[in-house]
């Protein structure tokens, strides 16, 4: 009789077993190995996890970014209904997590970091985090080039100068205001050998032994599509149009800008951004 009872417990006891819900582990959720692989995540790695998480300045949840996983959410959700199941008990931690650790490390990379989550030394998330400063610098460009696209910039008034006055040789006064509105659009360390401005000057000192004006370089050999030779280009203003305009009258013989040249075109090309601005106003 005690026997059968013995018997009739034992399949009880089988059978609550067999009834009672797998918890998930850790094998179940990430891709780990060993002993952690088949260790119920407990509510203690989830909180641990969490922390190494929030530790870390500056990370922006990875979900809502669509950055990567971030495993504190999944170790969370896992340990709740571990818990709810009887599987651990509240305050329970992992055998792995309490001698091996849970860490969160971060690596430097161009643009940003790479966030990577352990839990006794295997990897269970990574992520990447953009540089918030460089985030807001690529915003600044981009409103910037958005606020400009309407605006005439020194290039395109330099290409202007070479439809109105494409015929005409190159003189010295021309490559002075070339050399100004250069150095006006790309500063005056971004001026490079070779340039827009090294051409100019090199075109008028050989047209100045050119004895027929057939064989004289022109402006529009040196100026046709110069925001294509500008390593880098801006809207014009008025103070790079008084520059250019003071360097043309400069080396001009009879002190005065060229009809239709680089001076002309570069004011024009101001005068319209002005009236933009005041219509935007």
């Amino acid at each position: 009789m005690a026997q059968a009872q013995a018997t009739r417990g034992d399949e009880q006891l089988k059978a609550a077993q067999q009834e009672q819900p797998e918890a998930i582990q850790y094998g179940h959720v990430f891709a780990v190995t060993g002993d952690l692989a088949v260790q119920a995540i407990a509510p203690r790695d989830a909180e641990a996890m969490r922390s190494a998480e929030d530790s870390v300045p500056g990370v922006p949840v990875p979900q809502a970014s669509g950055g990567g996983f971030s495993a504190a959410v999944a170790m969370e959700t896992a340990a709740a209904y571990n818990q709810a199941v009887g599987a651990v008990q509240p305050g329970q931690a992992s055998v792995a997590a309490t001698t091996k650790g849970i860490t969160v490390t971060q690596t430097a990379v161009p643009g940003g970091r790479v966030v990577t989550e352990f839990v006794a030394g295997q990897v269970v998330g990574q992520y990447s985090v953009a540089d918030q400063a460089m985030m807001e610098q690529a915003q600044r460009q981009q409103q910037v080039v958005e606020e400009d696209t309407s605006k005439v910039t020194i290039g395109e008034a330099m290409e202007a100068a070479a439809l109105s006055a494409g015929e005409r040789p190159v003189e010295e006064a021309d490559a002075a205001a070339i050399r100004a509105a250069e150095t006006q659009a790309q500063g005056e360390d971004g001026v490079l050998p070779g340039g827009l401005a090294d051409q100019a000057w090199a075109a008028a000192s050989a047209n100045a032994w050119a004895e027929r004006d057939d064989d004289k370089i022109t402006i529009g050999d040196v100026l046709t599509d110069a925001t294509t030779k500008l390593a880098d280009d801006k809207p014009a203003e008025h103070a790079d149009a008084a520059r250019v305009v003071q360097a043309e009258t400069y080396s001009d013989a009879g002190a005065r800008t060229k009809a239709g040249g680089v001076g002309a075109a570069m004011t024009t090309a101001a005068r319209l951004n002005q009236v933009d601005d005041d219509d935007d106003a």
